[in-house]
């Protein structure tokens, strides 16, 4: 291979384009380490249990395997839970709690419902099933999310979905808008 030569004004150019510069005359980088970062302290997972307000009493009766749920929360007019049961509200999230225990499945739901309220959603689908394989044909979880999504602070209402999404094995449930989101809205309409 033969070596190309350079023509003056070009190296003169290019030793102008990198200025001054020094020999290196050891070739073993030494490398000192940067100081550590100062410990921060990990972040708390939220406390999703905050949100269920425990001493709200709740009329929330027993219900068998093909029993519908339907919550309408305070100040709501009937219209919002007819639009919900129609599917007029888009689905904007889904939660599956088939086969959990109702300690995991409280934890699942909570979590959830917290994620889908800082992100905005409006309208969730929560599969819980119908609890055929419950002792006594009495179905847990139906009945213990009947009863925390009525004491949940960020449900507005809830119904069970339609047939073709689970019917009385599921339910669809409306949340409220996070404060961060009405802000924005209401800055959108003026």
């Amino acid at each position: 291979m033969s070596k190309k030569s350079i023509p003056d004004n070009e190296l003169e150019l290019f030793r102008q384009t990198v200025g001054q510069v020094q020999r290196i005359t050891n070739n073993r980088l030494h490398l000192t380490p940067d100081k550590k970062p100062p410990p921060r302290p990990r972040s708390s997972d939220p406390d999703y249990a905050s949100k269920l307000d425990h001493a709200r009493e709740i009329n929330a009766e027993t219900v068998s395997n093909e029993d519908t749920l339907n919550y309408l929360g305070f100040g709501l007019q009937k219209k919002v839970l007819k639009k919900l049961r129609q599917g007029q509200y888009g689905l904007d999230a889904e939660l599956d709690l088939h086969g959990l225990t109702s300690q995991h499945a409280k934890q699942h739901l909570l979590k959830f419902l917290h994620h889908c309220v800082e992100e905005g959603y409006r309208c969730v689908h929560i599969i819980h099933g119908k609890g055929y394989r419950s002792a006594d044909n009495h179905p847990v979880l139906k009945n213990h999310l009947n009863l925390w999504l009525r004491q949940h602070q960020d449900v507005q209402a809830f119904c069970s979905a339609a047939p073709r999404d689970g019917g009385a094995g599921a339910v669809l449930v409306l949340l409220k808008i996070s404060d961060k989101y009405r802000d924005a809205q209401t800055e959108l309409l003026e």
